[in-house]
């Protein structure tokens, strides 16, 4: 799950919510809430988070369900 490996790579990087925060140009509540699996959060934002802690999105085909 994305919050789950965002929460993890953070960690790694020994960095808190804060810092990840102002390195991402977001709030920490923001993080928060992206740690948390919220599920409605601004793209553009967690594309900054990712960028932060160097990391990339993905899309991949999945099979029709």
């Amino acid at each position: 799950m994305l919050s789950d490996e965002l929460r993890e790579r953070r960690r790694a990087l020994r960095l808190t919510q804060g810092d990840l925060a102002d390195l991402a140009g977001v709030s920490e509540r923001f993080v928060r809430s992206l740690e948390t699996g919220k599920t409605t959060v601004q793209l553009d934002k967690v594309l900054a988070v990712l960028d932060a802690l160097g990391l990339t999105l993905h899309a991949t085909v999945r099979e029709p369900r």
